[in-house]
Parts: structure tokens; C-alpha cells; sequence
């Protein structure tokens, strides 16, 4: 038996003021979380599900919301129970990242960026322990080492900005656990996570909460990360609960249309095994014939060979390169055309480099890459532009990569506006038509791209990429930020297209399922090399290289009796990619095991 709650919800309801009048954010939610236990949060963007949260750290009202209706009780443990809503800021300046602590899921909005890393962990331990700054700072170290970042000694003395992603969201995992709170909010904590640091994260936070008896509250929209954490899970629509029960409930016997719905709607590792070509999912409710597989031709789109790309680190006096940052080394492949090309692996292996390297976003220092015959690399400005036309991107962020300032049309006709492609009359119509194929109204033609959810703002951005005709699209993480639902439409939609227009793709991203899903071949990326690459079938379904092997065993399955224990997820931390001048590695050499199935044998480092 779980002992007393922690904290309870009772009928919460949140209002916000808009131009438009009152809009209700959560109608009428409660539920409880008792120590050391996780309940799950789960539900699409718009659902409430941060709303809530947002509530019970009382953060609402400096997000525009006001707390209408409903308890907020918390136990404070010294002092008994309170309720929240009623409570001062002042005193809910004490328990804020003392007692309650909040794992957000923009890292790099929750941190400082004009502030050290060390700063940031030492100054609640400083505040609410009351710890001298050496104390703090051996505590620092200490989060840090628990969230296993690698070289936590440097990483103590940089700024956000000089980490990765999954680096800061770890520090902000170390910041909320600083204090060892009572409650633990995590909001979407592993969304933009790599699949074995995400696993990592999730054995540390279950860990957590057995020794220390923490309540967990964890939102999120991955079902395969509900499934391997939660105790209960409540699922959120709309600002109202509609189903809550236990994981084992929920997986096997959801009764509400809308939990059957998301669980329909999940990719699930394994789904595609015996399957030789990718098809589209059939989702709950279409009324679309069974998709078909998408075979794509044997005619080489895009070659590369020996693409290397460094980045000089700067030091010293006079700012002169003492070390390089290896990102991308010796890469080869090639894409046919109407196929595509995954490239997994962790964040800073590399990946997205390669891929802006192929598109000369960044300059490599050297290889060849050759689109279609046409050598990239050896193009001059003026006819890379022309060459550009050709490969398009789609970005990890569609908020970052539109301007916040331009209708989503003129978005859209832009890049058919630059090259001088059709008349103002005939771009306007190929816009609405792009609107059409991204399933997107024409009415959203006027909006302003704050006015779109992030799974809509991404269909734009797909929208702005198809505009050229191009035959390579570059997407890098295009669906990782999405929901479920909205994620399964955008990967059918991209698939959709291309079958349609013969398009190839550079499938950049981290995860697994996803990438079994699009992909005809895969290449898995380890410290800037490919360590494996071959059919996707014979990648996943019979990884050699030990790297491969460590990442398919990290993938939540969306099983809640298949989890994985933290013994079984034995990584190796990352070594440095940074080299001292001069510094020249060994050629890559592969072996090949199958088929087009090449394992690289040349001394990863794994």
C-alpha cells in the first residue's frame, strides 16, 4: 500500500484572458500522486497537461493563467498539508525548487544563458540549503556525475549555449534533483533526448524515486516512456481527464476512444520486422485503402565519399587553433532516388553536421558529394544557389526556423520568389496547392506562425521544402518536438510524398521506431564515423557492432511488461571528439557482413 498523498489535484480549472474572451486551459482535473510513485501525464499538445503542472508550481499566473476553480493540496511534510492555490508567493518562493522541483522541457529557455553551469546548480543549494560555496560546489560535481555528463569538471565552468541538447537537459534534470525535492515534475523531460540518454534519464529518475521516496509526476506524449515509468497514468483531452488506471490498465484495456486512439497511433520497435520496403501507418479512424510499400528506383540521387568536416577550438592569446572538433569523419554513402537514408545516433555524433554539410550549410574540409552528378562541393556561390534549389531542409525547430514576422503564404512563396520561378499569380496558386498537399486549410495562408501548434508549423516548414520541386529533402529531427498522433501524420504525409513525387530523403533523427518506420537504409553514427550502415531490415533486425547493439537494447518499448532495468543499460561514456592540432585519425575500413550490410572494423573507440 502507497503511503498517504503527496499531492492531490481536486477539480482544478484554469481560465485564461484572450482578445477573443475567456478560454478555459483546464476545465476540471484531479488526481493524486502518493511518494514514490509516478503518475503519468499523457495527452497531445493543448491537452492541459502542462497547465496542470504550471498550477501546482503556481508558475500560471506569470504565464497569463488564474487558477478559477479547485485545491491544490501538498504535504509539506514539516508543517503539514497546504493548499497551494491559497498560498503566498513569498512562501511559494521556499518550496519552488526546495520541496517541489521541475524538470522543463525547453532546456534552453529553463537555463541562464549569461551564467556559468556551475552558477546555476549552486545557487539553489546556496538559497534553500543554506551550503557554503565549496560545499555547493562539491554537490555541483556530484549532480553532474549523477547525470552522467561526461568531463564534469569542464562542463562546471561553460555556458549553456557550449552544450548539446541532451547536455543541458540533463543539467536541468541535475538542477531540479539539487535540492532532493518531495515532488518531482518532469515535463516532457526526454522529448528531445537521444535513445540511450533518454533511457539513462529514466533509470536515474525511477532510481531516484525508489531511494529517496520522491512522488513523481511525469507529462509526457511518448506512450513507450509511459510504459516503462509510470505506476498510474491519466490522460488528458482537451483540459478534461478523460481515463485514469493503472499502466497495465491503460496498455491492455483502454476504454475511452481517444486513449485508443494514442495507443493506435504509437510506432512501435519491432512492427516492420519481416518487411523488406517502408510503408505509411494506417491510422485509427482514416477510411484510406492499406498503404502501400514505397520501392523507390536503383538510381543513385546522392554520393558521398570521405566527407570530413572540423571545427578549429580557439585559445591562447591571439586566438589561434590549439584542438579541432572531429564532428564529422570520413563519411560515405549513397542515396538512390525515392528512397531513404537514416542516420541515427546521440547527440553530437555528428549527424546534423553531416547533413548540413551535404547542403554546404557548414563547409566541410573535404570528401566529395555529388547530387544527381553534380559535384556540391566544387560548386562557386553563384551556382551553388542554383545548385540548392535541388536539396532542401527541414529543420529540428519549425518555430526557429520561420520568421515570426511573415505570413506562412509568403513563407511559403519565398523560396519560388527568390529563384524567380513562376509569375506573383501562379506562386499564390502553387502555395494554396502546397497548403492542400500538407493538409494544412488555405484560411492559415494569413496567419502568423505563432498562431500554429508545433505538429502545423512543421507541415509549413515541410510546405516551404517541397516548394522548388527539390529531389533530396535534408530533415533533421523533422518530428521529434511532435505529438504521437501529430508525429504518425507528418512521417505518412512525408512518405506520401514521396512516392508521389520520387523525392529521397536524408532521415536525420534519434528515434528508433520512427527511423524503422521511414527508412530503406540506415547508418548508425557513432564520434562522426558510420560504425554500421546497410537495409534497414538487416540493421535492425541483426546488429554486428557492438554500438548498434547497445542502442537498439536503450528503445522503450511501448510495453509496460517489457521494461528495461538499469543493469541491462551498460553505456560506455562518449570520449571527447576534440583533437590537438595535427591530430590525424585512422581511415574508416569495413567489413562487409551481408548484403550492402557494411560493419566498420577500424577502431571506433567502442
Amino acid at each position: 500500500m502507497l503511503d498517504a498523498p503527496i499531492a492531490r489535484i481536486e477539480n482544478l480549472r484554469v481560465e485564461f484572458e484572450t482578445k477573443a474572451g475567456t478560454v478555459v486551459g483546464v476545465e476540471d482535473v484531479s488526481f493524486e500522486i502518493a511518494s514514490g510513485e509516478t503518475v503519468c501525464v499523457v495527452g497531445e499538445s493543448g491537452s492541459g497537461k502542462s497547465v496542470s503542472s504550471l498550477s501546482l508550481m503556481r508558475l500560471i499566473e506569470f504565464g497569463g493563467g488564474t487558477i478559477a476553480g479547485g485545491k491544490l493540496v501538498f504535504d509539506r511534510k514539516e508543517g503539514g498539508e497546504i493548499d497551494l492555490a491559497e498560498a503566498e508567493q513569498s512562501l511559494m518562493r521556499t518550496i519552488r525548487g526546495n520541496e517541489i522541483g521541475m524538470i522543463f522541457q525547453e532546456p534552453m529557455t529553463a537555463l541562464n544563458p549569461v551564467f556559468t553551469i556551475g552558477r546555476q546548480l549552486t545557487e539553489g543549494l546556496k538559497v534553500h540549503r543554506g551550503m557554503s560555496a565549496s560545499e555547493a560546489d562539491a554537490r555541483a560535481l556530484e549532480l553532474l556525475r549523477e547525470v552522467r555528463i561526461p568531463e564534469p569538471e569542464r562542463r562546471l565552468k561553460q555556458y549553456p549555449h557550449e552544450l548539446s541538447g541532451g547536455m543541458r537537459q540533463r543539467v536541468v534534470i541535475a538542477m531540479a534533483l539539487a535540492c532532493k525535492p518531495r515532488l518531482l515534475i518532469a515535463d516532457e523531460p526526454t522529448t528531445a533526448l537521444d535513445v540511450t540518454i533518454q533511457a539513462e534519464i529514466l533509470a536515474l529518475i525511477d532510481r531516484l524515486k525508489r531511494e529517496t521516496g520522491t512522488a513523481v509526476m511525469f507529462i509526457t506524449h511518448d506512450m513507450a516512456v509511459v510504459a516503462q515509468m509510470a505506476d498510474r497514468v491519466v490522460v488528458m483531452f482537451r483540459g478534461n481527464k478523460v481515463e485514469e488506471g493503472t499502466v497495465e490498465e491503460i496498455f491492455e484495456n483502454p476504454k475511452h476512444p481517444y486513449t485508443q486512439a494514442l495507443l493506435a497511433a504509437v510506432p512501435r520497435l519491432g512492427e516492420m520486422t519481416g518487411t523488406d520496403y517502408p510503408k505509411p501507418m494506417k491510422l485509427v479512424g482514416s477510411n484510406a485503402a492499406e498503404p502501400e510499400p514505397i520501392i523507390g528506383s536503383d538510381e543513385t540521387l546522392l554520393e558521398v565519399k570521405g566527407l570530413t568536416t572540423r571545427f578549429p577550438v580557439k585559445g591562447g592569446f591571439f586566438r589561434q587553433t590549439v584542438a579541432n572538433v572531429h564532428a564529422v569523419e570520413d563519411l560515405s554513402f549513397s542515396i538512390p532516388k525515392g528512397r531513404t537514408l537514416s542516420l541515427v545516433g546521440e547527440s553530437g555524433c555528428g549527424k546534423s553536421t553531416a547533413g548540413r554539410s551535404i547542403l554546404r550549410l557548414v563547409e566541410p574540409m573535404k570528401g566529395s558529394v555529388k547530387l544527381d552528378g553534380l559535384d556540391i562541393l566544387g560548386q562557386s556561390d553563384r551556382d551553388l544557389r542554383k545548385a540548392r534549389a535541388d536539396m532542401q531542409m527541414i529543420f529540428q525547430d519549425p518555430f526557429a526556423s520561420l520568421n515570426p514576422q511573415m505570413k506562412l503564404a509568403d513563407q511559403v512563396s519565398e523560396p519560388m520568389e527568390n529563384f524567380g520561378m513562376y509569375s506573383a499569380s501562379e506562386r499564390m496558386d502553387r502555395v494554396a496547392a502546397l497548403f492542400d498537399r500538407v493538409e494544412l486549410p488555405r484560411s492559415f495562408m494569413q496567419r502568423y506562425p505563432h498562431e500554429l501548434s508545433g505538429g502545423q508549423r512543421q507541415r509549413i516548414a515541410i510546405a516551404r521544402a517541397l516548394a522548388l520541386n527539390p529531389k533530396l529533402i535534408v530533415a533533421d529531427e523533422a518530428v521529434s518536438a511532435l505529438d504521437v498522433s501529430v508525429q504518425a501524420q507528418v512521417v505518412n504525409l512525408m512518405m506520401e510524398l514521396q512516392s508521389e513525387l520520387n523525392l529521397s530523403y536524408l532521415f536525420i533523427s534519434h528515434d528508433m521506431a520512427v527511423v524503422e518506420r521511414v527508412s530503406h537504409d540506415v547508418g548508425v553514427m557513432y564520434l562522426g564515423r558510420i560504425v554500421e550502415i546497410g537495409p534497414r531490415r538487416a540493421v535492425f533486425e541483426n546488429p554486428q557492432h557492438p554500438y548498434t547493439q547497445a542502442l537498439m537494447k536503450a528503445v522503450p518499448i511501448a510495453d509496460p511488461r517489457k521494461r528495461k532495468q538499469e543493469k541491462d543499460l551498460n553505456f560506455k561514456p562518449i570520449p571527447s571528439p576534440i583533437h590537438p592540432v595535427g591530430y590525424e585519425p585512422v581511415k574508416n575500413e569495413y567489413k562487409e557482413v551481408g548484403p550492402g550490410h557494411r560493419v566498420l572494423i577500424s577502431d571506433s573507440g567502442y
